[in-house]
Formats: structure tokens, sequence, C-alpha cells
């Protein structure tokens, strides 16, 4: 088995060296090669990969797509791939020296699968806890942290480029997979830490991804409108109207105030930010619905 690992990334070269250096200490894992789909960067990228590819230390290439676009990226990734196996983790990430051989050895059976594994966001790379119950994921299909056979994306013509924006493309080609017959594998042993910084991850920052996030929501939901997809999207009676009641958008700018506020303690903080994301995404998606509706 030889296994591709496709990382799509865009200005991101600090994040982007640091995942690389931990591939090159792999231990225990079978032949593979890395590919970095570049998604129109304009700051070091293209040197931080030329100079593992100079050392000799990591087989890693990069290919070009300059239309910022992570399924166009990742479909490219996928196209070079000369590995039986995919494996998609996110250029923020530090993967344990035997993460590769944890995906590889839950491949070795008969049928197709999608293999996850827990990832633990941790705000620095000093930062190294071990996986505990909660780190379990029911999800199906998540690019930082899942691997599936090459010849299966193949078949089902890799991610949808029609989601340009940030959410649900990884959520929509796992729905594609498991219709196709691919089973879904958990390996707690393919753990890796997700790096989440709070420099990085500003309320600013989080409030656009949301935004981006309820409106391919609304995309997946024209796809898709399984139970399964209506719950993972909150685009059901219920939780709409919990949010007419108790989420209405002239509280946003009270939370956000709240979030930012350095007179309260942390734990009332991260409860009014979470309210304020609430708030931001499910006004976001109802915009989106109703403009679908259209």
């Amino acid at each position: 088995m030889m296994l591709s690992v496709v990382i799509a990334t865009r200005d991101r070269a600090e994040f982007l060296s640091r995942a690389l250096e931990s591939l090159a200490a792999q231990r225990d894992a079978p032949a593979f090669e890395v590919i970095v789909a570049d998604n129109g960067s304009s700051d070091g990228t293209a040197e931080v990969v030329a100079t593992y590819e100079r050392s000799g230390r990591l087989p890693v290439r990069r290919v070009d797509v300059p239309e910022p676009n992570r399924g166009a990226a990742r479909n490219r990734g996928i196209e070079v791939a000369q590995g039986q196996v995919v494996v998609f983790v996110d250029d923020d990430v530090w993967l344990p020296e035997r993460f590769l051989a944890a995906h590889a050895h839950a491949h070795r059976g008969v049928l197709p699968r999608a293999v996850s594994g827990p990832i633990l966001n941790i705000p620095s790379y000093g930062d190294h806890p071990k996986p505990a119950p909660f780190n379990y994921s029911a999800a199906f299909f998540c690019t930082c942290n899942v691997s599936v056979p090459r010849a299966s994306l193949l078949e089902v013509a890799g991610f949808d480029e029609r989601f340009h924006l940030y959410g649900w493309e990884d959520t929509e080609l796992g729905l594609r997979l498991r219709r196709h017959g691919v089973q879904r594998g958990f390996a707690w042993d393919a753990y890796l830490y997700h790096i989440k910084p709070a420099a990085t991850e500003t309320l600013d920052v989080v409030a656009g991804k949301t935004i981006e996030r309820a409106q391919m929501a609304a995309r997946l939901l024209d796809k898709d409108r399984g139970l399964r997809t209506r719950l993972a999207t909150g685009a059901y009676g219920p939780n709409l109207w919990r949010a007419r009641l108790f989420a209405p958008a002239w509280l946003q700018p009270v939370y956000r105030s709240l979030a930012q506020s350095e007179r309260l303690p942390r734990p009332l903080r991260d409860l009014a930010r979470a309210q304020f994301l609430d708030v931001t995404y499910t006004n976001a998606l109802r915009r989106a619905l109703a403009g679908h509706a259209d």
C-alpha cells in the first residue's frame, strides 16, 4: 500500500512548514508521498515546499491551483496522486509519528473505508494531550483527518467544486461515498493535533467562516434534503424556531460586545461568543434558505 497525503493550503506557510516537519518524522509508515495543493498563495508557501523537496527528507511536491477553492485544490491533489489511499489533512496540524501507520493499518480490509481519527484542537504546538472519549467523532468524512481509497474518490468524481466557500464540501462528498458503498472507519491511533491559536481565531475571522458555512449549508440542502443533512446543518423547524425566539438578530451586537469584554470572566465571554456565533449562523442560514427558495 502506498499513501498520498493531500494538503490544500493558502497563505499559511508557517503552519504548513510545521505540518511537513511532522510528516518528515513519521515512523513505521508504508511508502508515502505528500502533495501540497497551493490554492493561490502569495506568501512563502512555494519556498517552504521547495526547501523540503531539496532536502530529500520528505517526498513532497507542490501543485498550483490559483483560484481559491478548497474542493478544486483537493481534486487536483487526487488527480496527481500515485497512492492507493489518499490521506487528507489540513495545513494547521501536527501529526504524531505513527499517524500514517495508523491510517494504513485501518485500511487492511476488503471493503473500501473512509477512515477518520480523533482531532484534538489545541492552542499551541507545545500541547500534546492524549485522545479522550470526548474526542470521538461520528463524522463520516472530515478533511482535517480522513483517508479513503483513491479509486473510490475517482468513482464519485471527487469534490463538488460549486462549494466554493467555507464548509460542507467534505460532508457532501461523504454522502456520495457512503451511497457508493464506502464504509466508515474510526481509528483511535490515527489522531492529530489541530492548532488553533487565539491570535488567528479572532471573533471576526470565525464569524466570517460561520456566515460562509451557512451559505454552503443551503447549497448542501439543495442536493440532499435527508434528515441526516437537515439535522447536521440545523435546517429543521424546531431549531430555526428556537433561534428565532431565543437568538434574535437584535441580540447579535449585544453578544459580540460581551464576547469581547475584558471585564467579564473567561467562561462568560466564551458563552457570549458561542451565542454570538449561533445567532450569526442561524440568521445567515435563514437568509440563504430564503434566497435558494426564490
